[in-house]
């Protein structure tokens, strides 16, 4: 899902404040020491599941909704959550089918039917919003409710579909609370996760009170948490450091997180998952200067990741020559393979041939929040340095007016970040550049698509391998998005704080609930 401080979506999964008012549940009475306080630079763009595809909405939605299928702490496929019981029917992979527990209830005391997952995913595909999740079920095909049964048909073969029922974007909602064909806009969440929605504020704090009521694969939450959503990576540090938070995740300042070290008093941190991907998005769209092949070719050429990552990021992101990160099943590295080195020579040589006139002027758009900006004039010098581009940047304060306008292309390019929904390849590759994806950039190709399907169509996930790395391949030489860099992901805790392992493993959920004081 993109991701506002680098989701972004990745898996993605994208971070931003959107319009909701305050409002307040009954507080909840347990405990004696107060909420854990969590600091996040990611935000909440939506509190509704078919109005978000970003870290930040998809973090709080693992705590306060549930999905059928959920992905347990280090693994790497899904199991039931809400579901007692999930298959495809068949070996077409074409129908899946799943039965709901029997003792699933909403937080506000109803229990959640069949026909409510249906709604959940009907609505989706209705309201098909920008910001949404729609791209990642684009092989749903109908849902049948029937019972306590939920039947899934789809419009192809599909291995990846338990995966995505396990996401965010899969939250069950309560069909008498939010509307068929328009996003709910009232600030509330009925939802069914460990944790139920007390006083919320937007872009500034949401308070999580332990759910009673859930049932499902995640642990009874034991200590209700406040979350507090900051503008930036250095107002996350001064909250740290003014220990305004007992946790600090996503995302702290590079010199920060590079400076860490296990001497550090009443600190405790951890590195993990090391997918969280930045790219480089062109707008492609017809009229567009980035629309012609050699410009976006002429760009990968050109682009010099060491040292963005090392002036930049203080070395604490790599340099990724693939939409699919290092250590994830599939990568392989054809932008290396191709432009192995970063070269002037090759860039001049790719627009020269291509009649293209020289410098290629290109609007930069970039959501204004912790490295983006010095990461956005790096990317002006170094393409500026070589005679062929002039770039101006176009800096975008809020996450939500970034989102609409790279949606609408208002920019020729823009630099967004991407975290795994689920540990597959497919997910890195399908949300970002197959038909209708999330990045809203105009760019289709029936290669590319046909080579998608191919790989979601095997069963045994090591088997799309081959299919993996020719479709990585054609990305590259159409280059509708240029790899720049992957990282770890950092979380920074007080010692007073366990369970903080679980917040960051590479499998997209935020569990909260895991949090308790020591």
């Amino acid at each position: 899902m993109p991701s506002v401080g680098s989701k972004i979506i990745v898996a993605g999964l994208v971070l931003g404040a959107a319009g909701v008012g305050a409002w307040q549940l009954v507080p909840w009475e347990g405990g004696d020491r107060g909420a854990i306080r969590v600091g996040t630079s990611d935000v909440v763009s939506a509190l509704d599941p078919a109005g978000a595809y970003d870290a930040g909405s998809w973090a709080l939605y693992s705590n306060v909704y549930q999905s059928l299928l959920t992905i347990k702490p280090g693994a790497d496929t899904p199991v039931p959550d809400a579901a007692s019981s999930c298959q495809f029917i068949g070996q077409k992979l074409t129908t899946y089918q799943c039965e709901l527990r029997p003792d699933v209830a909403f937080s506000n005391g109803r229990q959640i039917t069949a026909e409510d997952v249906k709604h959940s995913f009907d609505r989706i595909k209705a309201i098909n919003s920008d910001q949404g999740p729609a791209p990642l079920f684009n092989t749903l095909e109908s849902v049948k409710a029937e019972g306590r049964t939920v039947t899934f048909n789809l419009s192809a073969r599909d291995a990846t579909f338990p995966f995505k029922i396990a996401t965010g974007a899969a939250s069950i909602v309560d069909k008498d609370k939010y509307p068929a064909k328009a996003l709910r806009e009232d600030g509330k969440v009925d939802g069914s996760g460990p944790y139920r929605l007390g006083a919320y504020k937007a872009g500034t704090s949401a308070e999580l009170l332990p759910n009673d009521a859930y049932a499902g694969q995640a642990k009874r939450a034991r200590a209700a948490v406040t979350v507090r959503y900051y503008g930036g990576s250095a107002q996350l540090d001064k909250a740290w450091n003014a220990r305004e938070i007992e946790v600090a995740h996503r995302e702290m300042p590079p010199a920060v997180l590079a400076a860490l070290n296990p001497g550090m008093k009443d600190t405790r941190y951890q590195a993990s998952g090391g997918t969280e991907t930045r790219s480089l998005v062109f707008n492609v769209r017809p009229g567009s200067p980035a629309a012609p092949l050699a410009v976006r070719q002429a760009v990968a050429a050109v682009l010099d990741r060491p040292k963005l990552a090392t002036e930049v990021y203080s070395g604490t992101v790599t340099p990724l020559y693939s939409l699919v990160p290092a250590g994830v099943a599939g990568h392989s590295t054809p932008f290396f393979d191709a432009y192995p080195t970063p070269s002037g020579a090759t860039g001049k040589k790719l627009l020269k041939d291509a009649g293209i006139a020289t410098p290629v002027a290109l609007g930069l758009g970039v959501n204004v929040r912790g490295a983006n900006l010095p990461e956005a004039e790096e990317l002006k010098r170094q393409l500026e340095a070589t005679g062929l581009f002039q770039l101006t940047i176009k800096p975008v304060e809020k996450w939500g007016d970034f989102q609409k306008a790279y949606a609408a292309g208002e920019f020729d390019a823009y630099a967004i970040g991407w975290i795994a929904d689920f540990p597959d390849a497919d997910n890195f590759l399908a949300p970002l550049v197959g038909a209708d994806s999330s990045m809203n950039n105009g760019f289709s190709d029936h290669r590319v698509d046909d080579l998608i399907t191919r790989t979601q169509s095997h069963s045994d996930r090591s088997a799309a391998a081959a299919d993996f790395r020719e479709l990585q391949k054609a990305v590259a030489q159409q280059a509708p998005m240029v790899p720049i860099w992957q990282k770890k992901d950092y979380v920074m805790s007080r010692d007073s704080v366990t369970g903080t392992q679980y917040l960051s493993d590479g499998t997209g959920v935020w569990r909260l609930w895991e949090l308790n004081w020591l």
